[in-house]
């Protein structure tokens, strides 16, 4: 048997899974935590890959590895290549000011022609502009910038030579200074952080091999966590992937090249050199969260009350901006719920009300992505939010297409062990692995809901304004 191995370096943790390069067979697997915070030293992330790698068991037999990891994060290297600072994770908005500032003087629709992407907190090029303009000591320093998954490849390599410093399209297709070709923007750069001259990791193609770790295994490029994810499970053209995190992400595979300077998708590399058109929303299974908390019930029983409601829970509607949206981009909107009668008034209208109310949001993602040209035939529930069976029960009535529930796992970290198969078999394709196990859920298509949730969408807009 010939093994692999995929890392998922995620915000919260680190997870290794060894699976068979053949079959796709999990062998075994590991975790270990990462630190709390918007703002990390890499050498953390290092520790805990060492750790998830020794809960796994070791690497002994492991012939290929890559790694995935969270997107945007801004590792800046001095000339000897130790970290200037803690890295700025994705989640960190002290940069939201720098993106306001970075859109307004190019214009939205310049950036989504250059990059794909309007900027916002979360990208490189922000940090990279807040870093210039509040840390200019640290800026200064800075003589080479990576993004998490590229600097622990790094690390794996053993190496301090910056011309070891590699990356993948799709992790970098979410710096903000990366072109839709793959191709650096050091104009971009340039006008972020007042400099060019930094070195920066060379884009890999997705089955190009990045090294080798000074054990001798053969080492992937690696791919942003998204993607990665979409690669895990096999999703191709017509697939949608709908994440139910503290987040919504939903985001598809597709030949189909999205400029939107609305700002509403992003559009990013896919792990397999195609393009990841992704839409975005704050609230997902914190909703749930919520709404069982004021019911005071666990998501079990918030699950049966939303299924024993009817459809449109009776008029009654949760818009759940419940800390503010990106999409649509209402940063200080509040949830709101409208059609309270004394008929509506249970725990189970509530209960339905909410879960709509989640998967209209998600709903909106969807059509934002069709709007833009990107077929969608069918979905993929992933995520925290996904065991919920009201969820994935009501998830095809609402977002109008059959829904897929895979078996929970480790999807990111599969998608980099995939990708360390592919490099090496040396073929043009992935290897074609066992699907995930998935239920399917099919239902009519409820229209009616989607117009009531817009109805009230609106309202609460207008009343803001």
């Amino acid at each position: 048997m010939t093994l692999v191995a995929g890392v998922d370096s995620s915000t919260q943790s680190s997870t290794v899974v060894i699976r068979d390069a053949m079959t796709g067979e999990l062998v075994r697997s590991g975790r270990a935590p990462h630190p709390p915070g918007t703002e990390v030293d890499p050498n953390a992330w290092w520790d805990a890959l060492q750790g998830a790698i020794a809960d796994a068991g070791g690497l002994d037999g492991v012939e290929a590895m890559a790694v995935a990891g969270q997107q945007h994060g801004m590792v800046c290297l001095d000339a000897d290549g130790e970290v200037v600072r803690p890295a700025l994770l994705w989640n960190d908005t002290r940069s939201a000011g720098a993106a306001a500032d970075l859109v307004a003087e190019l214009g939205a629709k310049e950036w989504a022609e250059a990059v794909g992407s309007v900027p916002v907190a979360s990208f490189t090029v922000t940090k990279l502009r807040w870093l210039a303009r509040h840390e200019p000591e640290h800026a200064d320093a800075t003589a080479a910038v990576c993004l998490p998954h590229d600097w622990l490849t790094w690390k794996l390599r053993g190496t301090s030579s910056f011309d070891d410093l590699v990356t993948d399209r799709s992790d970098a297709s979410g710096t903000g200074y990366v072109d839709l070709t793959g191709e650096y923007r050091l104009d971009l750069l340039e006008r972020a952080f007042g400099r060019s001259d930094v070195r920066l990791p060379r884009v890999l193609g997705p089955a190009e091999a990045a090294g080798r770790t000074a054990d001798g295994v053969l080492l992937g490029a690696g791919a942003g966590d998204n993607a990665s994810a979409a690669l895990g499970l096999g999703a191709g053209h017509g697939d949608v992937v709908v994440s139910l995190g503290t987040s919504g992400v939903v985001s598809a595979v597709t030949p189909t090249v999205v400029s939107d300077e609305t700002g509403t998708i992003a559009c990013f590399a896919s792990a397999t050199g195609e393009n990841l058109p992704i839409v975005v929303t704050l609230n997902a299974a914190r909703v749930l969260d919520a709404t069982a908390r004021m019911l005071g019930v666990d998501h079990a029983e918030l699950s049966r009350l939303a299924l024993s409601a009817p459809a449109g829970a009776g008029g009654l509607v949760l818009v759940p901006y419940l800390e503010g949206e990106r999409t649509p981009n209402r940063p200080d909107a509040t949830g709101a719920l409208h059609g309270l009668t004394l008929a509506s008034s249970t725990p189970a209208h509530l209960a339905r009300a909410a879960v709509e109310g989640l998967l209209c949001g998600l709903a909106d993602a969807l059509d934002a992505l069709v709007a833009a040209g990107v077929p969608v035939q069918r979905a993929f529930l992933v995520g925290g939010g996904a065991r919920s069976e009201a969820v994935a029960r009501i998830a095809p009535a609402v977002l109008g297409r059959p829904v897929l529930l895979p078996t929970p796992g480790e999807y990111v970290a599969d998608g980099a062990a995939r990708q360390a198969a592919w490099v090496l078999s040396g073929n043009a394709e992935p290897p074609v692995w066992a699907a995930a196990d998935t239920v399917s859920f099919e239902g009519e298509p409820t229209p009616a809901v989607r117009e009531r949730y817009a109805e009230v969408r609106e309202m609460t807009a207008h009343r803001l304004t």
